[in-house]
């Protein structure tokens, strides 16, 4: 670990890198404080942007963008009671009350400051945990890996939404796209349908802005047209905290941070779950429970610990493993391997300066945001008010652009219409989109290990159950399953519950 440090930080502290974390964090503050434009479609945007750059500035920025996103949803969520993104929902329950009594500045700084803490105690568990999880991943070979795809595959069941078969079939979709182009094994095409273009297969960045970014363009066209109206004398107030405000946010600020840091690091769940968890809990221990929901400046403070936290143990799945710990992550693994970087083997030894770079540099992002949260608040939540008549087409113009860049084809625009045309038909269809993107990133992988480590045991699937890796992924894959089914059959029996009473008070 300290042969890396040193010529990291040489790596890291360049004009460049701080001036596309600065640029990163700008965008994502922006981009999560507008309701109806989240993360995920930022990081979307603005991945063209990094296969230009070398690894270190473009993870920087996306990472910029990342956690920025998440304070950024925050500022809406206080300001207007809307969450400009769904894991800044927990926070409006407290923030918006506190706005309302007069103190919304003050709201904000505790936002920033609980975000703050929570994406560097997650930061810093990067780099603790980060080697040494990679250790063990350089023990793992073709079966044990294959094994790791399965448990990242159980990701889908998580974020199916309310069906899992619904999950399963987008997923099972995503797997059939990650089939086009040419088997990684024989190098026979497949699914070309005759189209030389597609000898190469699909473009992730490209499908993805089609995914999640032209298709929210066509739902916005079948709405009316609104705009959200800030009352600019809400941010008048002197912004101050008392000590005694400062004293009663330190224990769900150290709760909240690291129950993000353990949901974060498990792929499938994410910062919604966190904050919601971190909020539940710290209600529980609270002396004052009384407050939540009227303007306690602990809910905010467990609500924002929790969700930035997520941030920085996503990180440790996909940089050890190769496994995605959530949605946005998962693009970012296209930013790693445009300049040559798989996640995971021997990664943090023949790359080491590059990763302890990214690392170190994930604590530098965080450092930023607070910089331009104290000095740039007020100018974030101006862009709550921006009329939807005019963000539309500008989305619109980077999607466009976006496909273009990737590869300066005019074919992968096409591509990018297609697939924003399927995703407004699953969309009426009810099936999620998330499910797709992890097929997308995980078929050939699962795929080219599962068929390799046949090759090596001549066909005998006993392989994938030998070693004690195996049988590990193989207990928490069952372990995870059960979880997730456990969930869904409780939720089902709580809204039966629901409706039944809803059906006797009618």
């Amino acid at each position: 670990m300290l042969q890396y440090i040193v010529p990291a930080t040489g790596l890291l502290f360049t004009l460049e890198n701080i001036l596309w974390i600065n640029i990163g964090v700008f965008v994502g503050s922006v981009f999560a404080a507008i309701p109806g434009l989240s993360v995920i479609l930022c990081v979307i945007l603005f991945l063209p942007v990094t296969y230009t750059m070398t690894a270190i500035p473009g993870m920087m920025f996306l990472l910029g963008i990342y956690c920025a996103g998440g304070y950024g949803g925050s500022v809406s969520a206080i300001l207007i009671n809307t969450p400009g993104t769904p894991h800044a929902a927990a926070t409006m329950l407290d923030g918006h009350p506190l706005s309302r009594q007069g103190r919304t500045k003050a709201a904000l700084k505790i936002a920033l400051y609980a975000s703050t803490f929570g994406g560097v105690f997650s930061a810093l568990m990067l780099l603790f945990l980060g080697p040494q999880v990679a250790k063990i991943a350089a023990q793992l070979g073709t079966a044990e890996y294959f094994m790791v795809c399965v448990f990242g595959l159980t990701i889908i069941a998580g974020v199916s939404g309310k069906s899992i078969i619904r999950g399963l079939v987008s997923a099972c979709l995503g797997l059939l796209i990650s089939c086009v182009g040419t088997d990684p094994m024989t190098s026979y095409d497949r699914f070309t349908f005759g189209i030389p273009r597609l000898y190469l297969g699909l473009d992730l960045a490209v499908c993805l802005i089609g995914l999640f970014a032209l298709v929210e363009i066509l739902a916005k066209a079948e709405k009316k047209l609104g705009e959200l109206r800030l009352d600019t004398a809400k941010m008048h107030d002197d912004g101050k905290i008392t000590r005694q405000e400062f004293k009663r946010m330190i224990r769900p600020v150290l709760m909240s941070s690291l129950i993000g840091v353990m949901v974060g690091i498990v792929p499938g769940t994410g910062a919604s779950e966190a904050s919601w968890f971190s909020y539940n809990t710290a209600k529980n221990l609270s002396k004052h429970p009384e407050e939540f929901g009227k303007g306690s400046v602990e809910g905010i403070a467990a609500a924002e610990s929790a969700n930035n936290a997520v941030t920085g143990a996503t990180l440790i799945p996909l940089l050890t493993l190769g496994i995605p710990g959530d949605g946005t992550v998962a693009i970012m693994l296209s930013a790693l391997m445009i300049n040559g970087l798989n996640p995971g083997l021997s990664l943090f030894t023949t790359d080491g300066d590059i990763m302890y770079a990214i690392m170190l540099g994930l604590i530098l992002v965080n450092i930023f945001m607070l910089i331009q949260g104290k000095f740039l608040t007020t100018l974030f939540a101006k862009v709550v008010s921006i009329p939807q008549e005019i963000l539309t087409p500008i989305i619109v113009i980077f999607c466009f652009a976006g496909a273009y860049s990737v590869n300066e084809n005019y074919f992968d625009v096409a591509v990018a219409l297609v697939f924003g045309a399927l995703a407004w038909v699953l969309r009426k269809l009810d099936l999620p989109p998330v499910p797709i993107l992890l097929g997308l990133v995980l078929g050939r992988m699962t795929e080219t290990n599962f068929r390799r480590a046949l090759l090596i045991s001549n066909g005998d699937a006993s392989i994938f159950l030998q070693s004690i890796y195996c049988k590990i992924f193989l207990a928490l894959i069952i372990i995870a399953v059960a979880a997730i089914v456990r969930g869904k059959l409780k939720e089902q029996k709580a809204a039966k519950i629901a409706a039944a009473a809803q059906k006797e008070n009618d």
